[in-house]
């Protein structure tokens, strides 16, 4: 089974790629800094690793020059991801040999195509036939160059067993969810502090789930989902055929995006946006800051009563937590 290296120190960003892999026959890993990547790469020796270019301490380009400078792992595909789009994130990718590179936020749907199109490119350059000449780079590629052939690694363990099927909902006891240690703060604008996200007692998760079933009373409204900042689910409300944890974590990772988007214009944090798409919209709320709220609207005629009720459930639900 193939393994992939997932390297973000964003905990939703990893949480969202988990899940876009999730039954496509990998096995993924994850690191949340660039010297625990490098521990990993030497360890597992992953097929790919997806790496984002700005960690807390040695960024991508580093754990890209580390895999290529290791003669074992040299042949590993390396794809970095960056929330910054321009000529000097390629200039430096290209440097140091990654082999592609994503820019933030991308949808789920073409990380698998470049990742599935990296493992094949892979498995292609690691065992060519004697007669074969060796395989030329395209124009566009970023490849490295040919190097000696890694080391063979231990036969992968076997699968995990199925989980468990799962309990009957119960309401969630109280719980803190500390955030991650947040990016350095070196070559970009130092991020705001995040509030730890404390659920008080006398706030019952029974107290939220009501809050929540009520905005889903809203003509139009499907479902209402909120999370923390990392993309954990606290509680949700609504259509069961929609996931609540899916929800969650990419509303988390959209958040951040948009965060850093305000940030660098020097407009502040984000405090809502809605989204519209093909079948509906969706209203994404700071709740504080340290929650947020998604609610999925069925369509725009629903829009405006959705709004106005999202709005004034706000300071309730931020009280509750």
């Amino acid at each position: 089974m193939p393994k992939v290296l997932v390297v973000d120190d964003s905990l939703s960003v990893r949480k969202v790629v988990e899940k876009a892999l999730t039954g496509r026959g990998v096995e993924v890993l994850s690191a949340a800094t660039g010297t625990e990547a490098m521990e990993r790469i030497e360890q597992e020796r992953p097929d790919i690793v997806v790496c984002d270019v700005i960690l807390p301490d040695k960024d991508g380009y580093q754990v890209c020059e580390f895999v290529r400078a290791h003669p074992a792992v040299a042949r590993i595909p390396v794809l970095l991801i960056s929330g910054v789009v321009n000529s000097t994130v390629l200039a430096r990718a290209a440097e140091v040999q990654s082999n592609d590179v994503m820019f933030k936020p991308f949808a789920a749907e073409e990380l698998v195509r470049k990742i599935d199109s990296l493992l094949g490119s892979r498995v292609i350059a690691a065992a060519p036939t004697p007669s074969a000449p060796p395989p030329t780079p395209r124009a566009s590629s970023m490849a490295p160059p040919p190097m000696p052939e890694r080391a063979p690694a231990l036969p992968p363990p076997p699968p995990p067993p199925p989980p468990p099927p799962p309990p009957p909902p119960a309401p969630p006891p109280p719980r803190t969810v500390a955030p991650e240690s947040r990016r350095a703060a070196s070559g970009r604008a130092a991020a705001e502090p995040m509030a730890v996200l404390e659920v008080s007692e006398e706030a019952s998760g029974s107290d939220l789930k009501s809050r929540l079933e009520a905005l889903c009373t809203t003509p139009g409204v499907r479902l209402a989902a909120l999370a923390d900042r990392e993309g954990f689910l606290i509680e949700s409300a609504g259509d069961l055929a929609l996931d609540a944890e899916v929800a969650a974590a990419l509303s988390a990772c959209v958040a951040e995006s948009s965060n850093g988007i305000g940030r660098d214009l020097a407009q502040g944090g984000l405090l809502g946006m809605i989204l519209e798409y093909q079948h509906g919209m969706l209203l994404l709320h700071a709740v504080g800051r340290s929650a947020l709220l998604a609610v999925v609207v069925a369509d725009a005629a629903a829009l405006g009563k959705a709004r106005y009720v999202v709005r004034k459930a706000l300071p309730d639900l931020e009280r509750a937590l």
